[in-house]
């Protein structure tokens, strides 16, 4: 009886459906070219329309906005009118008489009208709809019929229906080209509340569809990439098939979806730089058409950072001249960018400080932090700007319940310049210690570390008070680490801590508690482990043992990218497992196609590092075709970045030179090595000139030394001199080598100068190297770094006995009186032991 009826009932709709299809009305609202076309014939006919007129309309109304450019939409006149608001009357009457797809897509029409969700009519309608679906109604013919399109599932999605949306999933054919529009919305939708384990199935679901990587997936790849940002997940393999998609796809990247693209790249901690050249090349082409504050905001972002000069310079100038006209978001955007740009233009700063007066009340408290950020990073001098910020940010911290936002408020008032400290703010952290995180404590021990470093403290007994409070921000701090169960938790907390307090309290504790998590380490954890021991410079042999051989178990599961990183921290630190390397170099040499061309070269240093030179790696790299690649990608690149391949690829050349000569691979970093030593010319420190005297003491005069010495390939060491067989200095001047002297001190010269001429036989060149905390790791061993037995090893190389003398040696309380040092230096020079 019961199924009679429904069917009774879908063929009257179907009936009622036809009827209403072949009304004079129903075609009028079709054939409308405007919104006012529309909104007459409502006006006209109100007690004619029947729901599917109504759901028609509004239907009518969004497709008219949708065909309009973005900033061209008019959504504000059209729920603003008057007879939108009597078809917001009419559905709400007839909500019960609507077809379930009329009612998904009137709730899908009035979104995208921006209809607020808690207007009466969205509620009408997701009431009817829950009621549908807890009945099976909407649930079994959306699935039975398959006929749940694109716009309604977006709306199911915005119901929150997990169980239908879990279903629906199972049951829908992967193969189907809609499917995965429908996918690509429900993967946003649900980001929030999803599990770990239905997220890895969605995402595996999502490569399979990527798999063709068309250009008719650019929007799905656009969602993938919101997805992955929601969830806080740089999954790498996801993220390069949308990057691919995104570079077949020229003809449909505009301003919008570049700045788009950049902003979710940014948050995901990804950068490509083949997308950067193809970004690069469509906005400069285009960067007269920006001249609306909002898309010239977008401009900015997206091509400010890697824009040569003379762009640069104009984005800067159009910057100054709209000022007046960015809003409070794209003031942050401008603001944001030039400190990215590393951009200090004195004029636009005091514009947009100046601007920004009318926009601080509208900013929320991240927003504040934010702004406070970049002001003090561009050293804005603005302080009546800073005044008022102060206000705020105190009137925040005042009401602020959330640990987050009380750490970060905390953190930027010790940016402020001249901020005096008021109790308050102490006895507001204090309260809140117990439920900070790891950064949020590293975060307040920075402010105050600083305030009362730089006496900012002025109440009574207000050192005493500062005292107490770093002493149990460090209990807080050791409390949370002993509690720590789980090492991707502690590892998620690790991520965006660093500083002086983190470094001196808790960083042994930290590597420590990782040591007693070690069977927590998997392939999985493995690279962000990594990343953080590299930034504590602690060396583990027993975590390095465990990152080793699960490494070499996984090396099929762990990303190139992310092997990259694991090879950094046991490279830099002078780790030796040639069984570890041999079997990285294996996979990565197979796999070189998932580096970027500067990527490769960063390879190549750090695997020169640990003396390892794979023929198809060098090869690849010291190539015309890849260098040229190299210098055009080089162009976008941000400058940190930049200048950090272009000395990787110095010194990959200088170790190639001189431990791979069967390579015949020519030194061509001459003019590059004469560029960067003169641009660093510096000073002689007061360390130098003390041992300076020393030496001269020693060797009987200044003229059996030098200092501050340019070696063949550009390596510099801190003092040269050269011994006989007999083991006497020789004479600089003897051997016809001209000297610079600036007060006494013996200058380097330029490489061609130097004359590297033959020495007498016997006779022995020394190199004199005094190594500071840098070139040690800071465990209790001082196992010497990689890059500093590197340059042991290439001076070895060279023709010098090479000495280093460790600072923790010459610091050390033996060595306290002069006399001590020069028997110390005589002993050294000499091979005395």
């Amino acid at each position: 009886m019961l199924c009679l009826r429904r069917v009774c009932l879908l063929t009257l709709r179907r009936c009622q459906a036809r009827t209403l299809c072949s009304d004079l009305l129903l075609s009028q609202i079709n054939s409308c070219t405007h919104e006012d076309e529309v909104f007459s014939l409502v006006g006209r006919n109100k007690a004619r329309l029947s729901e599917k007129h109504v759901g028609i309309a509004f239907n009518m109304l969004w497709q008219l906005q949708k065909k309009r450019p973005f900033l061209l939409r008019t959504t504000d006149y059209v729920k603003n009118h008057s007879q939108f608001l009597t078809l917001c009357v009419l559905a709400e009457n007839k909500v019960k008489d609507m077809e379930d797809e009329a009612i998904v897509d009137t709730l899908y029409s009035i979104l995208r009208l921006n209809v607020e969700d808690h207007d009466s009519l969205a509620e009408a309608l997701v009431t009817e709809a829950w009621k549908r679906l807890e009945r099976q109604v909407l649930y079994c013919c959306a699935l039975s019929q398959q006929h749940l399109d694109y716009h309604s599932f977006l709306c199911v999605v915005y119901l929150g229906n997990l169980k239908f949306i879990a279903y629906y999933v199972q049951c829908v054919s992967v193969k189907s080209f809609e499917f995965f529009r429908i996918l690509s919305v429900l993967m946003v939708g649900i980001s929030d509340v999803i599990s770990q384990s239905f997220r890895d199935r969605l995402l595996h679901k999502a490569e399979q569809l990527l798999e063709e990587e068309n250009e008719g997936h650019f929007n799905y790849a656009r969602r993938m990439l919101q997805f992955l940002q929601n969830v806080k997940l740089k999954y790498h393999p996801l993220l390069e098939k949308c990057n691919r998609i995104f570079l077949k796809s020229a003809s449909r990247l505009d301003i919008h979806s570049i700045s788009n693209i950049f902003g979710l790249y940014e948050q995901l901690g990804f950068d490509n730089a083949e997308f950067r050249l193809l970004a690069n090349q469509i906005l400069s082409e285009t960067i007269d058409d920006y001249y609306h504050p909002e898309t010239f905001a977008k401009l900015f972002f997206a091509l400010g950072p890697m824009a040569g000069s003379r762009v640069r310079e104009r984005l800067l100038v159009t910057a100054a001249y709209m000022a007046e006209e960015f809003s409070s978001h794209q003031v942050l955007v401008i603001l944001k960018t030039m400190k990215k740009m590393k951009c200090r233009n004195s004029h636009l700063l005091e514009k947009m400080a100046s601007v920004l007066h009318k926009h601080l009340e509208s900013y929320h408290v991240l927003q504040l932090v934010k702004l406070t950020q970049y002001l003090t990073g561009l050293r804005c001098r603005n302080l009546e700007l800073f005044a008022k910020l102060k206000m705020l940010l105190l009137g925040y911290l005042k009401s602020s319940v959330i640990p987050a936002d009380t750490a970060a408020i905390i953190r930027v008032l010790a940016m402020l310049p001249s901020f005096q400290v008021e109790e308050m703010i102490t006895n507001k952290a204090a309260a809140v210690l117990p439920q900070c995180s790891l950064h949020h404590l590293n975060c307040i021990a920075t402010a105050l570390v600083k305030w009362n470093h730089h006496d900012q403290l002025h109440w009574q007994n207000s050192s005493e008070l500062c005292a107490k409070l770093l002493q149990k921000l460090n209990d807080c701090g050791f409390e949370r680490l002993q509690k720590t169960n789980s090492l991707n938790l502690l590892l998620e907390e690790l991520t965006h801590v660093n500083g002086e307090w983190f470094e001196e309290v808790l960083n042994e504790e930290t590597v420590a508690m990782c040591q007693r998590l070690i069977d927590q380490i998997t392939w999985t954890n493995v690279s962000p482990l990594s990343f953080f021991l590299k930034k504590t410079n602690h060396r583990c042999p027993a975590l390095f043992d465990r990152i080793a051989s699960v490494t070499v178990e996984n090396t099929d599961k762990i990303h190139p990218s992310e092997i990259y990183f694991i090879l950094f921290l046991l490279s830099a630190l002078n780790y030796d497992n040639e069984e570890f390397f041999k079997s990285c170099i294996q996979h990565l040499t197979s796999n070189l196609s998932y580096f970027e061309i500067y990527q490769l070269v960063l390879l190549g240093h750090v695997l020169a590092v640990a003396g390892y030179f794979p023929p198809i790696l060098i090869t690849t790299i010291f190539n015309v075709s890849f260098l040229s690649k190299l210098d055009a990608q080089l162009k976008v690149l941000p400058d940190t970045l930049k200048q950090r391949v272009c000395s990787r690829l110095m010194k990959l050349n200088r170790a190639v030179c001189l431990e791979c000569p069967e390579f015949h691979i020519p030194w061509f970093h001459e003019q590059y090595c004469q560029r960067v030593f003169h641009n660093s010319m510096s000073r002689i420190n007061p360390l130098r000139q003390h041992v300076h005297r020393m030496l001269t003491e020693i060797l009987g005069g200044s003229q059996y030394s030098r200092i501050s010495v340019l070696t063949p390939y550009y390596y510099e060491i801190d003092f040269e001199c050269v011994l006989d067989e007999n083991k006497k200095p020789l004479s600089y001047m003897a051997q016809n080598i001209p000297l610079d002297d600036v007060g006494g001190i013996h200058l380097r010269h330029d490489i061609k100068d130097e004359g590297r001429k033959a020495l007498p036989p016997g006779a022995q060149r020394i190199a004199l190297e005094f190594l500071d905390s840098r070139a040690f790791s800071k465990d209790y061993s001082r196992h010497l770094k990689g890059e500093p037995a590197v340059k042991k090893r290439h001076l070895e190389m060279l023709g010098y006995r090479v000495v280093q003398i460790p600072h923790f040696e010459w610091n050390s309380m033996v060595l306290s009186t002069k006399g001590e040092q020069l028997e110390y230096l005589r002993q050294q020079l000499y091979g005395i032991q």
